[in-house]
């Protein structure tokens, strides 16, 4: 399974696995809709919903965890 980082673009991430969706919604961001999605970051998408600094990361953490990826692995396919 691929890390995902705050670097990737919403789409890179909801191709992933599209419940992702699911997590990005309970924080009030409804990424499968948004035109922007395409071309915005996590981390920008993030800041535009008033999501900041160890927010960021923490909902990092829990998509990766959601998909089952060890705390501290690469970021490569594992």
């Amino acid at each position: 399974m691929k890390k995902i980082d705050k670097h990737m673009t919403v789409t890179e991430i909801l191709a992933v696995d599209p419940i992702i969706a699911n997590i990005l919604s309970g924080q009030g961001m409804n990424c499968l809709f948004c035109g922007a999605a395409v071309n915005e970051t996590l981390e920008e998408a993030c800041l535009v919903h008033g999501i900041e600094g160890e927010r960021i990361d923490l909902l990092v953490a829990q998509i990766n965890d959601f998909l089952g990826v060890p705390e501290g692995a690469e970021d490569t396919c594992i």
